[in-house]
C-alpha cells in the first residue's frame, strides 16, 4: 500500500510539472494523494454494496436456508467471531463463492446456488471456512483498498498518455518530465495490477491454511476445490474487477503451470493449492 501512495504521489508531481512548470510538482502531487485517499474512504464504505449489486447477490435468511446457516454459526464460533455474517445467494449454477466487507462486523459471505446444489456438507463447510478466513484475517478490507488504489494509478496513467502527455507546458522546460510520464504512464498500471495480483494469490493460500486449521480437514476443502474446478460452467456475473474475491477464478480462464503466466492470475495454481491441503 506504501509502493502505491508513492506511485501515486509520483504521478502527481510529474502532472505538476507538465502542466503548470517548474516548482508546481509538489502541490499536485498534494492533490494526488487526497484524491487516491478520498477515493479510498468512499470504496471502505460502500465497495462492498457495489460488488453484491454487480454480482446479483440477494441476502437470504435462516429460514430460507438452515444448513447453511448452521454451518456458518459453527464457524463463526470456532473461529472467535462475535458477529455472524449476512449470507447471499447469486441465482448461477456455477459453484465459487467470496466474502466481502470492511472488517468482521460488517462483512457478508456470497454463495452460488451452486455451492449448494454440487457441495456435500463437508466440502460447504470446507468452503465457508475459508471465506470466514478472509474475514478474520482481514484480507476482505486489504483487497478491497488495494482494488481502489490500482484503478487510481490506472486512471491517472490513462490520463497522462491521452491528454497530458500531448499538452504540457512545453515552455517551462518539462521535456524531461514528459519522458518520465510517459514511462510512467505505460508500466505503472501494469505494476500496479501485479502488486495486486500477487497479494490476492498469497492471501488465497493463507484463507486455505486458516481454513484448515478451523475445520481441523483440509480434505474438506480440497474436496470442493476439486469440484469446483472441474466445473466448466463460467459465472456469468463475475468479471476482471471482481474476478479475485472468489474462491476459485470465476472466468474459467485455464491457469498454466508457466511461472510468468502465472503472474497474471488472479488465483494460485488449483493443483498447487489442492496439494498443500492434502499435506497437512
Amino acid at each position: 500500500m506504501a509502493m502505491f501512495v508513492a506511485v501515486i504521489s509520483a504521478f502527481g508531481y510529474v502532472i505538476g510539472e507538465i502542466y503548470g512548470g517548474s516548482g508546481a510538482g509538489v502541490p499536485f502531487m498534494v492533490m494526488a494523494v487526497l484524491f487516491s485517499g478520498l477515493t479510498s474512504i468512499s470504496s471502505y464504505y460502500f465497495s462492498d454494496k457495489v460488488v453484491l449489486s454487480i454480482a446479483g447477490a440477494k441476502k437470504i435468511e435462516r429460514e430460507n436456508a438452515p444448513q447453511i446457516y448452521g454451518i456458518l454459526e459453527n464457524l463463526c464460533i470456532g473461529a472467535g467471531l462475535k458477529k455472524i455474517p449476512d449470507l447471499y445467494l447469486i441465482n448461477d449454477s456455477a459453484p465459487n463463492a467470496f466474502a466481502t466487507g470492511r472488517d468482521p462486523e460488517h462483512a457478508v459471505v456470497a454463495v452460488t446456488s451452486g455451492i449448494i446444489d454440487k457441495l456435500d456438507k463437508r466440502e460447504i463447510e470446507g468452503v465457508l471456512a475459508h471465506e470466514l478466513s478472509h474475514v478474520k484475517n482481514y484480507d476482505i478490507r486489504l483487497m478491497m483498498i488495494v482494488a481502489v488504489l490500482v484503478g487510481t494509478v490506472t486512471l491517472t496513467a490513462n490520463f497522462l498518455l491521452r491528454g497530458g502527455l500531448g499538452h504540457g507546458n512545453r515552455k517551462s522546460g518539462a521535456g524531461i518530465f514528459l519522458l518520465i510520464g510517459l514511462i510512467m504512464a505505460i508500466f505503472s498500471p501494469i505494476i500496479a495490477e501485479l502488486i495486486k495480483l500477487a497479494a490476492s494469490r498469497n492471501r488465497e493460500y493463507l484463507a486455505d491454511a486458516s481454513a484448515a486449521l478451523l475445520t481441523r480437514d483440509p480434505e474438506g476443502l480440497a474436496s470442493a476445490l476439486v469440484k469446483i474446478s472441474s466445473d466448466n460452467e463460467p459465472l456469468e456475473v463475475a468479471n476482471e474487477a471482481t474476478a479475485h474475491l472468489y474462491i476459485a477464478n470465476p472466468l474459467k480462464k485455464g491457469q498454466n503451470a508457466d511461472w510468468f503466466a502465472n503472474l497474471f492470475n488472479t488465483h494460485p495454481p488449483v493443483e498447487e493449492r489442492i496439494n498443500r491441503l492434502r499435506s497437512m
